[in-house]
């Protein structure tokens, strides 16, 4: 599924591409023919992306929804395109520039009060510049999931994929396996930072590269040289940082790859909280006996 980096540069393209244009519009696959219908004749006025999410705005307040999901793509073409495939859910034409989109898990109109929902309902968006860092905060570090599973969680940070959380996570040098809701203030903020380099150099740049990630080999197949990471898909390969070996784990349904040695893995997972006034006042007024463990003080320890 693409990562917030790639929805955003798709974002960028079309406003710059096809902003303006008038299209007419149809589902060769049969599946949209009412919504083609609808945007069919009007001219595109706005892209937006949010996190995995694409929200286009055309004349007459239709508002057009698409979400790639896992098997979803997107063709352009100029003014020459060639005839739809089959699976093509929607077409627009125009005769400067076309768009194909096929096998996406959305694509609907919405109503400005369904897209409205429907974006309250995602986490904050690294990426745009309306995000609010405190409400990234309240929703990430909340309960015990795991901080690796929470950061995929689209209703708490939006636009973050499996390759962006394994780097960031490495960057940061955090735990995945720590609650997140013992995330401290500072962690997060470096994490979120992290995040978003992350995101908005590969949205500029079409490829993800860690900072201080190892170039590829010609030999590894299915990766452009281009993309460099840390630790994602590098199990038993050398940590850039310290060499241990990286790790994979298998972690509801998703491969997680990390370092051990850098972030953690091996200690405890649980970090010990920071001791307050409070409950040093509170132990100070438990009897002995129980702050023994429930044994006599010896004769020494009386006097």
């Amino acid at each position: 599924m693409p990562e917030g980096n790639i929805i955003h540069r798709l974002a960028r393209v079309h406003d710059r591409w096809l902003t303006g244009r008038r299209f007419v519009a149809d589902s060769p696959q049969g599946r949209f023919v009412e919504g083609a219908r609808a945007v069919s004749g009007r001219t595109l006025r706005s892209v937006e992306a949010h996190g995995k999410h694409l929200f286009y705005g055309f004349d007459g307040g239709v508002r057009l929804h698409v979400h790639l999901g896992l098997f979803g793509h997107v063709r352009h073409y100029g003014s020459a395109a060639p005839a739809p495939s089959a699976a093509c859910r929607l077409r627009l034409a125009s005769p400067f520039a076309t768009l194909h989109l096929s096998g996406p898990a959305a694509c609907e109109l919405l109503a400005r009060e369904e897209e409205a929902a429907l974006r309250a309902r995602l986490g904050e968006d690294p990426l745009r510049p309306d995000a609010s860092v405190e409400r990234a905060r309240e929703r990430l570090c909340r309960g015990r999931l795991p901080l690796a599973l929470a950061l995929l969680d689209q209703e708490r940070v939006s636009g973050v994929g499996n390759i962006l959380r394994a780097e960031a996570l490495f960057l940061t040098r955090l735990p995945p396996l720590l609650p997140a809701g013992e995330l401290e203030a500072a962690d997060f903020r470096r994490l979120w930072t992290t995040l978003r380099g992350l995101l908005a150099d590969a949205a500029r740049d079409g490829h993800i590269v860690t900072p201080g990630a190892p170039l590829v080999p010609e030999c590894v197949a299915g990766r452009k040289r281009a993309e460099r990471f840390c630790v994602y898909g590098r199990e038993g390969q050398p940590c850039p940082h310290c060499g241990a070996r990286v790790r994979r784990q298998a972690l509801a349904g998703r491969s997680l790859f990390f370092c051990a040695a850098c972030q953690g893995v091996d200690a405890p997972a649980r970090r010990p909280r920071a001791q307050t006034p409070r409950d040093g006042a509170r132990r100070a007024a438990r009897p002995a006996a129980t702050r023994s463990g429930g044994r006599r003080p010896s004769r020494a320890s009386r006097v």
